[in-house]
């Protein structure tokens, strides 16, 4: 079971409150759990990737044990803290401006 943190905004989309827990198919990678995480809620999709490219939306950012993975490859593995739950995979809205 992968645990994952969204901002506060995207649990009231999906209507969730806290860590949304999900069952990864595979190998655990950022394309898979945000593939559960849109198959489980429909309403997030768009929300975190583009619905045609798939790519991550401007201003999303991604964490796993503390490190920002935003910029690692998609179909990379996660680490192991965040494959078995032990750590959550988190996804941030990113602060912009001066």
């Amino acid at each position: 079971m992968i645990r994952v943190v969204l901002p506060h905004h995207l649990n009231t989309l999906a209507g969730v409150e806290g860590e949304i827990v999900l069952l990864v198919e595979g190998e655990v990678t950022q394309e898979s759990v945000l593939d559960a995480l849109e198959a489980r809620y429909p309403m997030l999709r768009g929300t975190i990737r583009d619905h045609a490219t798939r790519r991550r939306r401007p201003l999303v950012r991604f964490f796993a044990c503390n490190e920002d993975v935003t910029h690692e490859p998609a179909n990379a593995p996660l680490a192991e803290p965040v494959a078995s739950g032990a750590e959550p995979f988190l996804v941030v809205g990113a602060i912009a401006g001066g």
